[in-house]
């Protein structure tokens, strides 16, 4: 998924040398793959045998994060955390700076490890700057550090505004009937399938496209019907074309603990792309799009059901003016601009001392 880490760190590679370390590849051999992005962007993959013990995970990759280092003669460095799990492998280390970019709260997810929020205060103590994807985190941790900033998900606005000319409809949803309600994201434990399911249930004559991997779930629990597309997983690059064939989209996100602190990147990107959006009641969605009256907030399928008729008969939203204004003062350029404002500032500090 091309989402706030490559947003991010993509930008960050203008100015300095980034190696970005990914979530182990199990497999038959073990072996450490570097892919060049641009001349200053590495990505880095493990690659691990499966069946290998956790505790020899472990020292694999504290050893390829040494080995990393040693032959790229990298000694002034920034660490950079997406996720606490990683300081069990990179604890040893000793940057200038250390940042945490908290852009979930990850501990609520299904399946995530025990360990997890011990490892989360240990990486809070060690991290001098503490970013947060959104308002909910923010509040959450900003009396757990003293310098915790919030910066909610931001927009490539140019790029996803190519979805308001017409672009060519893509094959696997060039024969669906209009209109067409879309989805795009990870379908897992977020998504609201009971209140998905009756929704589709309710309109049998719009079509529901959901664009995305299927991850934590049984696909086979997932709600089934004749006016229902479930189109897998598809590059950032081809996302404008689907959405610029769409005529609504919708954020059906379950309201439990895994969504509590969410900041939903898509709900920008619909806007950019000239969708109009209904949404449950995500606390982040309500306060920075609903409350401005940007997107429709639903609690129910017939809710919803209504939101989405008002939107195809144009009634919502209307001030594309204000929207407009407020999606181009919030890129994703503006966000790295700050955030590295307030590294460097850090850093003098540092040179000073």
């Amino acid at each position: 998924m091309y989402q706030r880490p490559q947003h991010l760190l993509s930008r960050a590679s203008k100015q300095w040398h980034i190696w970005f370390i990914e979530e182990p590849i199990w497999g038959d051999e073990w072996k450490v793959e570097l892919r060049s992005v641009n001349e200053q962007l590495t990505i880095v993959v493990p690659h691990l045998k499966h069946g290998t013990p956790a505790q020899d995970v472990l020292v694999y990759q504290r050893r390829m994060v040494d080995q990393l280092l040693e032959s790229e003669r990298i000694t002034d460095f920034v660490a950079w955390y997406y996720t606490p799990m990683a300081l069990e492998f990179s604890d040893h280390l000793s940057p200038q700076l250390t940042i945490y970019d908290c852009m979930d709260e990850l501990s609520a997810f299904l399946g995530a490890p025990p360990q997890l929020i011990e490892q989360e205060k240990r990486l809070m103590q060690q991290a001098e700057i503490v970013f947060t994807g959104g308002y909910s985190l923010y509040e959450a941790k900003q009396k757990r550090h003293p310098k915790v900033f919030a910066f909610p998900s931001s927009i490539d606005y140019n790029h996803f505004c190519q979805a308001r000319r017409p672009l060519p409809d893509p094959t696997d949803q060039r024969n669906l009937l209009n209109p067409r309600i879309g989805f795009c994201g990870v379908i897992d434990e977020r998504f609201d399938c009971t209140l998905f399911s009756e929704l589709a249930q309710r309109r049998p004559d719009w079509q529901f496209v959901l664009l995305g991997p299927v991850v934590k779930v049984d696909p086979a629990c997932l709600p089934k019907g004749s006016n229902i597309h479930y189109l897998g997983m598809k590059t950032y690059q081809e996302l404008p074309a689907y959405f610029s064939n769409w005529d609504v989209a919708i954020l059906p996100f379950a309201l439990n603990e895994s969504t509590r602190f969410i900041s939903p990147t898509k709900t920008p990107e619909y806007l950019s792309a000239g969708l109009p959006v209904v949404s449950t009641r995500i606390r982040d969605v309500v306060r920075t799009y609903g409350s401005a009256g940007y997107v429709q907030i639903a609690d129910t399928a017939q809710a919803f059901e209504q939101a989405i008729d008002a939107a195809l008969l144009g009634r919502h939203p209307s001030d594309w003016v204000a929207i407009d204004t407020f999606l181009t003062e919030n890129s994703w350029d503006k966000t790295w601009s700050d955030m590295a404002r307030i590294m460097q500032g850090h850093l003098q500090l540092v040179t000073d001392q």
